[in-house]
């Protein structure tokens, strides 16, 4: 991937899923992350806006899966936290378009990313946050 947003999802995912129905504060999420508690918050969110985690604000609040763990697939996670773009990149800029390869590259990336993103979904789509967090415990 082009960033780490899906690794930053599943690690707070499964520490969630590892504390079961207490609510996790976003500063212990942080802490295991060794990230900003800001940048935390704004991943849990999007985890929150996809209906992947619920929090409660106040004494005792913070964050919990509102879902049980072997209801939770890995396509679902990568597709909360997925950027307008494709598992793989394409360039930022536009490539020479007088070169013949240059016209014509990123239409026959295109097609290919597809194909791969399409297997990849599927890949994850057969993982769930429970046989994942197996390691964990």
């Amino acid at each position: 991937m082009n960033n780490t947003r899906f690794a930053v999802g599943v690690h707070i995912l499964s520490l969630l899923s590892c504390h079961g129905e207490d609510y996790v504060s976003s500063e212990l999420i942080a802490k295991s992350i060794n990230m900003n508690p800001a940048m935390v918050r704004k991943e849990l969110g999007v985890l929150r806006q996809t209906g992947l985690i619920e929090s409660k604000e106040g004494i005792g609040g913070g964050s919990r899966l509102a879902r049980k763990p072997e209801h939770i697939s890995f396509d679902e996670v990568y597709l909360a936290v997925k950027e307008d773009s494709h598992v793989l990149g394409l360039y930022r800029e536009d490539p020479n378009q007088q070169c013949p390869v240059g016209a014509k590259i990123n239409q026959a990336l295109e097609g290919l990313f597809q194909e791969v993103e399409t297997a990849f979904l599927l890949k994850l789509r057969m993982m769930s946050l429970a046989e994942f967090t197996k390691v964990f415990r």
